[in-house]
């Protein structure tokens, strides 16, 4: 299994808000979408990867809130 950093796929820093990685997503997500990108298999490969990374890193800021509440 390979390592990947959710924050580098985004274009942010580790220590991103969570208004950052949301914009971030945003932006990246529409330039990707394939709608936009039609019979484009790269777009579509990583706008499956921004996907995955934005929803891992909400889940992971999610159970970080649950630790201190």
């Amino acid at each position: 299994m390979d390592y990947k950093d959710y924050y580098q796929i985004l274009g942010l820093s580790r220590n991103a808000s969570t208004d950052e990685i949301r914009k971030a997503y945003r932006k990246l997500a529409m330039q990707y979408h394939p709608d936009r990108n039609p019979d484009d298999k790269q777009a579509e490969e990583r706008f499956k990867e921004i996907n995955e990374a934005y929803g891992d890193l909400q889940d992971m800021q999610k159970e970080i809130l649950k630790t201190f509440v």
